[in-house]
C-alpha cells in the first residue's frame, strides 16, 4: 500500500466527490461487542487521512448513541466529510428486541430533528430511509424527505433495502442520490432489480456489510466459539450451527486468490464488490465497518487490488451456495418484496 489517498467518485447525480470507500460506524457503538472509544476515534481520523470521506451512521445504532459519538468528529471536520445517517427503525426502551418500521411524515420530521441535535450539525449531507414500510405510500415518505431538502436540513436523499421498482417510484418524487443495501460475495439479492434501476437512474450504490459482517475475512467457523458476548452475529443465520461451517468452506477460493496476491481475504472480498459494480457500469462506495485503524488501512488498500477474469470466475458461484438468510427475519428487506 502507498501513502496516497484513495480515489474519489461522485455521490449521486451532481453530488459531492467522496472517497471510493466509506466507513460504516455502527460497530463503534453497538452490535459487535465492547468498544474501545479511543481506538474508535483514532480510526475515524485514520480514515479521513486515507481519503475516506463518507461516514455512515443511523439513529438506531446504540439508540442514538452512535450519532452522539460522532458529533465531536463531525464538528472538527464538518467541511471535509460527507455525513450520512438514517431513520425508520424504531426501538423501545422496555423491549430490547423490538424493531418497528415507521415511514410516516410526522415521524420523519421528528427523526431528522433528533439526528441533527445528536450529531451537532445543522445539515445532514445524505439522509436515508433505513427500511421501507409498505403500508405507507412511498410518495408520502419521500415527499416528506424532499421537504427537508427544501428546508435546508438535508442535502441529498437515500433509500436502503428497496427494490428496483421502489427506487424508480421514489426517484420520480425526488432525485435519490444513493441506495444502501447489502452486497457482497455472500449477498447478491440487489443484482436482481435494484442494481439495474440504479444504473438507469444514476444512483450511487452504497454496499453495506461488503465483508458479510466479517465472515468473508475468514475469521469465523463457529459463532458460539468465535463471537463475544453481546455480538448480534450469534443470532444471524449464516453464523449459526452447521451454516457457519458450510459457509466457511465456501471461502477456499477467496483464500487461494488472497495468497496469490499476498493480500487478505477481506481485501479480495472488497475488490470483488468494486469490480462487480464496474461490470454493471455502476458507481459504488462500499462502507465496511471497523473499529481499528489497522483494519481500516487494510480495507482501503483493497481499492488498489484488481482481480483477473479467471479469479472473478472462481468467486462467481459462492453466493448461490451460502447457507442461511441474511437476517432471522427477512420481511423488511428488499428480497422479501421482489
Amino acid at each position: 500500500m502507498t501513502d496516497d489517498k484513495i480515489t474519489t467518485v461522485e455521490l449521486g447525480d451532481g453530488g459531492p466527490q467522496v472517497g471510493v470507500q466509506g466507513l460504516g460506524c455502527m460497530g463503534m457503538s453497538e452490535f459487535y461487542g465492547d468498544t474501545d472509544e479511543s481506538s474508535a476515534r483514532e480510526t475515524l481520523e485514520t480514515a479521513l487521512a486515507a481519503g475516506v470521506t463518507l461516514f455512515d451512521t443511523a439513529d438506531i445504532y446504540g439508540s442514538g448513541a452512535n450519532e452522539t459519538f460522532l458529533a465531536p468528529f463531525v464538528g472538527a471536520h464538518r467541511d471535509e466529510i460527507t455525513l450520512a445517517t438514517k431513520f425508520a427503525i424504531e426501538r423501545k426502551d422496555d423491549d430490547p428486541h423490538y424493531r418497528g418500521v415507521r415511514n410516516d411524515p410526522a415521524y420523519i420530521r421528528q427523526a431528522v430533528e433528533d439526528s441533527l441535535r445528536r450529531l451537532g450539525t445543522d445539515v445532514i449531507d445524505l439522509y436515508y430511509m433505513h427500511r421501507r414500510d409498505p403500508a405507507v405510500p412511498l410518495a408520502e415518505s419521500v415527499g416528506a424527505m424532499a421537504e427537508l431538502v427544501q428546508q435546508g436540513k438535508v442535502k441529498q436523499l437515500g433509500l436502503s433495502e428497496v427494490t428496483g421498482a421502489e427506487l424508480r417510484e421514489a426517484h420520480a418524487v425526488h432525485p435519490i442520490a444513493a441506495l444502501q443495501s447489502e452486497w457482497s460475495l455472500f449477498s447478491r439479492d440487489i443484482e436482481h432489480s435494484a442494481v439495474p434501476a440504479a444504473v438507469e437512474l444514476g444512483v450511487t450504490v452504497v454496499p453495506y456489510s461488503p465483508l458479510g459482517r466479517g465472515f468473508l475475512t475468514g475469521a469465523f467457523t463457529d459463532a458460539a466459539k468465535d463471537l463475544s458476548k453481546g455480538d448480534f452475529r450469534q443470532f444471524q443465520p449464516r453464523f449459526t450451527g452447521d451454516n457457519a461451517k458450510k459457509n466457511a468452506a465456501l471461502l477456499e477460493p477467496v483464500h487461494t486468490i488472497a495468497a496469490a496476491h499476498g493480500v487478505s481475504a477481506a481485501q479480495v472480498a472488497l475488490a470483488w464488490v468494486q469490480q462487480r459494480a464496474q461490470m454493471h457500469g455502476l458507481t459504488v462506495v462500499p462502507i465496511p465497518g471497523t473499529r481499528k485503524s489497522s483494519r481500516l488501512l487494510e480495507n482501503v488498500a483493497a481499492t488498489r487490488l484488481t482481480l483477473s477474469d479467471g479469479e472473478l470466475a472462481q468467486l462467481e458461484p459462492i453466493a448461490g451456495l451460502v447457507a442461511g438468510d441474511r437476517y432471522p427475519d427477512m420481511s423488511s428487506t428488499s428480497a422479501a418484496r421482489e
